[in-house]
């Protein structure tokens, strides 16, 4: 099977540092691939390496001719100043029809934002329109920066799902970084850790197990990596029958990072 997406010993420096040593990877048709590491391990400058916005110092990237993808960024800034609607922001820049756009909206389950401001919306509604932007060009390639990073936790559990059902219904690959270091959605393929260089892939489970996750990512969870399920918001199972004390998504001191939706 072709990759849609390779990257071959991909280094890339940033203000003289290297920030990417050696990243070898591959996304195939359809497959979905989460990549997790600890503030500054890269994992952004990764995607947009992958995707030209950053240039690789060495090494090579590979995309299936004609790939179409579709981008979610980890920020986007909506001046306040200009009022624009949900629907306005959709139609552009690739001038889309209204049914279009409400369609889609739709399909991300926030119909009612259509006219509302961009700057109006929650953080959960303000990621599902992006998300919306980004498949209305029908890609072949969904690529998310964090794309749960400030939601709380029923709101993370309700977009992971959405990004199954499109996987399932559009046959999309994936490729997200989360911010959770813990937490990964259960229909991820594989995981890949990533500090600078990769640590450690596979699947969930695999990942879970692996020496060099719990180095990176073990204190206070003794390496637990829990899971999302698809059935519940709120559910999350462990791999190890490790007691959920450890667990830090059912920690309520631990939700003040999500609380600033």
């Amino acid at each position: 099977m072709t990759a849609l997406l390779s990257s071959d010993r991909l280094c890339v420096h940033l203000g003289g540092q290297e920030v990417l040593h050696d990243i070898t990877l591959q996304v195939q048709p359809g497959e979905i691939v989460t990549i997790l590491g600890p503030n500054g391990s890269g994992k952004s400058t990764l995607l947009r390496a992958l995707l030209g916005i950053v240039p690789a110092w060495r090494g090579q990237i590979r995309r299936a001719p004609g790939l179409k993808i579709g981008y979610v960024p980890q920020k986007l800034h909506i001046d306040r100043t200009m009022p624009m609607t949900a629907r306005r922001f959709l139609s552009l820049p690739t001038r889309q029809s209204r049914a279009a756009t409400d369609a889609m909206l739709a399909r991300v389950g926030v119909p009612e934002v259509a006219e509302r401001p961009m700057t109006g919306l929650s953080g959960g509604q303000f990621q599902r329109v992006l998300l919306a932007r980004a498949l209305l060009t029908e890609p072949e390639l969904l690529v998310l920066d964090e794309p749960t990073q400030g939601l709380d936790q029923p709101g993370e559990a309700a977009f992971y799902r959405l990004i199954e059902e499109v996987r399932r219904d559009t046959g999309a690959a994936i490729l997200m970084v989360s911010h959770d270091l813990h937490v990964v959605m259960s229909a991820s393929d594989r995981v890949i850790c990533l500090n600078g260089h990769i640590c450690c892939e596979g699947t969930p489970r695999v990942v879970s197990n692996a020496p060099e996750y719990r180095a990176l990512f073990g204190l206070g969870t003794q390496g637990a990596l829990a899971l999302y399920q698809h059935s519940h918001d709120h559910d999350h199972t462990h791999d190890h029958g490790h007691d959920h004390s450890h667990d830090h998504s059912h920690d309520p001191e631990h939700n003040h990072e999500h609380d600033h939706a």
